[in-house]
């Protein structure tokens, strides 16, 4: 393990804290949301990338560099930094980085230049039909500093916070309909409790086509026969309650980030899980959320509660528009957001119905 870079000073995170890069404020805890890379705000790269490695390596998985800044943090066109800063602490919060589909390219395997492709084979429906509309989300941290409850809201909210700015960036570009990111779970973790979830997950979420699969999947030890047993119920509800009670009962409980994605959307779809033996065999489960698809409390609550941010910037950008203007410019964006989704689905269902009549 490599020695920790030093914090970065916190004038030199202010100074590339542009208000151009500024994506919003969030819903609840008085923080601001911004976006960059690592061309853009080379010091922020470096604290993003020190703060990252501090927080993984406490929870188990790390890269092990003194900074977790990658090939895909500096490539030409480089991931994306989603960052919530704390402007009464003078801190970042915690954060995302995540690349656009069409910003996605394909190398000579065939295969996409993805953070996730070491580990994850991606189908050519994947990438011919899904990957111009997906997002790709991963590095997800929250500081340390901010995981304790004795930070308050700024605590209790972090999570919520993120997904403020994810929803934000979607609803941002209309042709951006599917997350696909992933969810981790350390090697500490109980084994049992880890192959219920993973059982739990095929089980509600699975994806028939076979979108994406690992290279080298989890292997689940526990006795199919007797996870069946206790997730025993046909609903998601009932067999959540199922879960959550089995793995309390082996002393531990359901990762937030495992809680939060389960709870957004019912036709996620469960890709497989990975043991990632470049972040110190940490398990990384893929799965794809579609945004239009998300529960409407949760996406609108995240997406629309920073419709007041766009709309200042678009009037700054364009001071003659009148507000009514602004607002038919917002409702045009929604439903081009709607006949995008509609014609893919038109696509998909055509074409699944071409591959049953073949059979």
């Amino acid at each position: 393990m490599e020695k920790i870079i030093d914090p970065v000073s916190v004038e030199l995170l202010e100074a590339e804290l542009t208000p151009e890069k500024k994506l919003r404020n969030t819903n609840k805890g008085g923080n601001v949301i911004y976006v960059t890379d690592a061309h853009e705000s080379p010091n922020l790269m470096r604290e993003i990338g020190r703060i990252r490695e501090v927080a993984f390596r406490e929870a188990g998985g790390s890269s092990g560099l003194s900074a977790d800044i990658d090939e895909f943090d500096t490539m030409a066109v480089p991931y994306r930094q989603l960052i919530v800063w704390d402007p009464d602490a003078r801190a970042i919060l915690g954060g995302y980085r995540y690349i656009l589909g069409p910003d996605v390219r394909i190398g000579e395997n065939g295969q996409p230049h993805l953070a996730t492709a070491h580990m994850f084979r991606f189908s050519d429906v994947f990438i011919q039909e899904y990957l111009p509309h997906v997002m790709e989300l991963g590095r997800s941290f929250v500081a340390p500093e901010y995981q304790s409850s004795k930070a308050g809201a700024k605590a209790l909210f972090a999570l919520d916070n993120l997904w403020d700015g994810i929803a934000t960036v979607a609803s941002e570009h209309p042709q951006i309909i599917y997350f696909f990111g992933k969810m981790t779970m350390y090697p500490d973790f109980d084994r049992t409790a880890k192959d219920l979830i993973l059982h739990f997950l095929w089980k509600h979420f699975p994806d028939p086509e076979e979108l994406v699969r690992p290279y080298k999947p989890y292997p689940i030890l526990s006795n199919p026969r007797l996870m069946d047993l206790i997730l025993k119920d046909d609903t998601y509800k009932d067999d959540y309650r199922n879960l959550k009670d089995a793995v309390r009962r082996l002393g531990t409980n359901i990762p937030p980030l495992v809680n939060s994605y389960m709870a957004i959307s019912p036709s996620m779809k469960m890709l497989g899980t990975a043991v990632n033996d470049e972040f110190s065999d940490v398990d990384e489960t893929g799965i794809l959320v579609c945004y239009n698809e998300m529960y409407p409390e949760k996406r609108d609550r995240h997406a629309f509660s920073g419709l007041g941010d766009w709309k200042e910037k678009v009037r700054a950008r364009f001071p003659h528009l009148r507000a009514e203007d602004v607002e038919k410019l917002h409702e045009r964006r929604q439903k081009r957001r709607n006949r995008i989704f509609e014609r893919f689905k038109r696509r998909r269902s055509r074409k699944q119905e071409r591959k049953e009549t073949e059979k």
